[in-house]
């Protein structure tokens, strides 16, 4: 590009929901007066349910119109299935850098211990082959062990809205991960979909001290400064806004509820 954008061009960040707040509030934090829009396509979550021919259409198609309508700096896409299955498509399509979210196999082989590693992400994230290849490329002499758990994006969704959600999910995510073989060895959790670190309190208690969580945020917080860094940005902080895609059965969350991440305003599209 041979200009820099306006300091009013936002950061994009985009997920099936909310769990890509997990990832906002490390970037906020390096980058204070970044304005930002967050965009959660709740008319097609979950995500973790849906065919990589289904996301692969439906996300690229989607982040085009927001970046129509906010005329973003960069793009995060703040979700690992959506990453994992549509980054490619999104890449060829927009013509503005676009950031997005891996599990952080890396990171966990260099902290384990005992060699087990588990990485709980939605369905769609832990049968993809990027997986297979993050483990093979940085995890080969370690035992990575995987589950799929649907159950904890409702959860997580249900918590941030202060809705009540069953406490089971929790412990069926660990133990879909402790009850395969070598699962009692394991010591380091790979939160591999966005919306986990929500629950991170919850999934701490239930998997016990002996066991770490990690999750990529603040890696990829660190890869939007090194992306920005010398861009112009306002001098003050201003309120971000969140933008819902019409889901007829899941209204947007309270304001009250997304405040405390820097967000002023809600708006649907």
């Amino acid at each position: 590009m041979d200009h820099s954008p306006s300091p009013d061009a936002p950061i994009l960040f985009f997920d099936s929901g909310l769990g890509g707040l997990s990832v906002l509030g490390p970037t906020r934090a390096l980058l204070p007066t970044a304005p930002f829009v967050y965009a959660a396509d709740y008319a097609g979550l979950p995500y973790g349910q849906k065919t990589n021919e289904e996301l692969a259409a439906r996300v690229p198609a989607l982040l085009g119109r927001l970046v129509e309508r906010y005329q973003p700096r960069l793009a995060v896409i703040a979700c690992n299935t959506a990453s994992t299955i549509a980054l490619p498509h999104v890449r060829a399509a927009l013509d503005l850098p676009i950031v997005g979210t891996v599990p952080a196999i890396k990171p966990a082989a260099e902290l384990t211990e005992t060699g087990v590693i588990g990485v709980l992400g939605t369905e769609a994230t832990v049968r993809q082959p990027y997986v297979d290849d993050l483990s093979a490329k940085f995890a080969s002499d370690m035992t990575v062990l995987r589950h799929g758990s649907p159950g904890l994006v409702t959860a997580a969704e249900a918590k941030l809205n202060g809705k009540a959600y069953d406490p089971a999910a929790i412990e069926r995510a660990i133990a879909g991960l402790r009850d395969q073989p070598g699962g009692d060895a394991m010591d380091v959790i790979v939160l591999a979909c966005t919306h986990f670190p929500l629950l991170a309190e919850e999934l701490q208690a239930a998997a016990g001290p002996g066991v770490r969580l990690i999750d990529g945020a603040a890696g990829i917080a660190r890869r939007v400064a090194y992306l920005t860094d010398g861009q112009k940005w306002p001098a003050e902080s201003a309120p971000g806004i969140a933008v819902f895609t019409r889901s007829g059965d899941r209204p947007p969350p309270p304001l009250a509820a997304l405040a405390p991440y820097g967000i002023g305003s809600i708006e649907t599209i």
